[in-house]
């Protein structure tokens, strides 16, 4: 059995957690994750409006007995959706456990924290996450420039073997990894770095409660670790997505003379694009966001089945790294 911070933390058998994804993150896999050890986690945003969050919270809430918690992410956005609403009736709803993500938290961090709930920070940078340390939160979730990170893994490229070790260097409270991670060897190895756990989103896409469209989860099934690429570099918000016909056109646009402005390339970038691609399988329908963890996932198995093994996994590597180590002195 594993035990670290984070399942201390959040009174779950394994430390994972299913990271918050647009268009993913409903009911149905938030709750197989948490009903298989780990912690599901529901996409506020995925929802249009406050009260559909509400709805979603309770149809999760017959599907398990078990925590789980909801992602909002502050996107910068000139009409910005209705944040505090979704985090009054979250919590209204008895969410006790929320992953954040974005810009300026503060206010949402400290709304949380008065309500007697668990935050979790999401960030690409160590001065950020000793930012969000400072605000209060409870764990940091330090993702590397391997994932997709809700499509946005900064602007730094500082993978996840030294920004874990980073953290390691630097944070004063528990920090889980993102990033890379689709089995029990990543998760063995961001334990050996530091980190108290792991947060998953490419790997749980691809499981048998995922909402997304079966064609989807086999393509990712059938890619390697080279079909993803990074797009708005150039508009210094770059985004880890899937390689396909969209993202490649976007990647010219930006790269011709005098490069690309957002408007551009908007219309190849809408995210009703990118759900029409979850919903009627047709991969290069618009862009949709991957890590290059898409290398290391073979399978679609349910969560449980995946919660399991990488559990099992996981104690197999710390067991075989445990038999690395001589004993001083020992007769045979």
């Amino acid at each position: 059995m594993l035990v670290t911070a984070l399942t201390k933390l959040l009174n779950i058998r394994v430390p994972l957690v299913q990271g918050g994804m647009q268009w993913v993150g409903l009911p149905p896999l938030a709750a197989a994750v948490s009903n298989a050890g780990g912690l599901g986690i529901l996409t506020a945003l995925t929802q249009p409006n406050p009260e559909a969050l509400r709805e979603a919270i309770r149809e999760t809430r017959k599907l398990t007995s078990q925590s789980f918690g909801v992602n909002i992410t502050l996107l910068p956005s000139i009409n910005p959706p209705d944040y505090e609403g979704y985090a009054r009736v979250a919590v209204e709803e008895g969410v006790r456990v929320f992953e954040t993500a974005g810009n300026n938290p503060g206010p949402l961090i400290k709304f949380f924290k008065s309500k007697g709930c668990i935050v979790i920070h999401k960030c690409t940078t160590i001065r950020h996450a000793k930012s969000a340390a400072r605000l209060g939160v409870d764990c940091l979730s330090i993702d590397g420039f391997e994932c997709a990170c809700a499509g946005h893994p900064g602007e730094d490229d500082i993978g996840g073997l030294v920004l874990l070790a980073r953290a390691a260097q630097e944070l004063k409270i528990p920090y889980i990894a993102s990033g890379g991670i689709a089995d029990g060897r990543g998760l063995a190895a961001v334990l050996a770095l530091g980190a108290c756990g792991a947060n998953m989103g490419t790997r749980f896409m691809c499981t048998a409660e995922s909402p997304i469209h079966q064609k989807i989860k086999e393509k990712i099934v059938a890619a390697t670790e080279q079909d993803t690429v990074h797009i708005f570099r150039t508009l210094h918000n770059t985004a880890r997505v899937f390689k396909n016909a969209v993202s490649q056109e976007v990647v010219a646009l930006e790269r011709r003379p005098g490069g690309a402005k957002f408007e551009d390339v908007r219309h190849l970038v809408a995210g009703a694009r990118g759900k029409v691609v979850y919903e009627v399988g047709d991969p290069d329908y618009g862009i949709w966001s991957a890590g290059v963890s898409v290398g290391l996932i073979k399978d679609i198995p349910t969560c449980e089945e995946l919660v399991s093994r990488i559990e099992k996994e996981t104690e197999d590597v710390i067991d075989s790294l445990a038999n690395l180590k001589s004993v001083t002195g020992a007769k045979l």
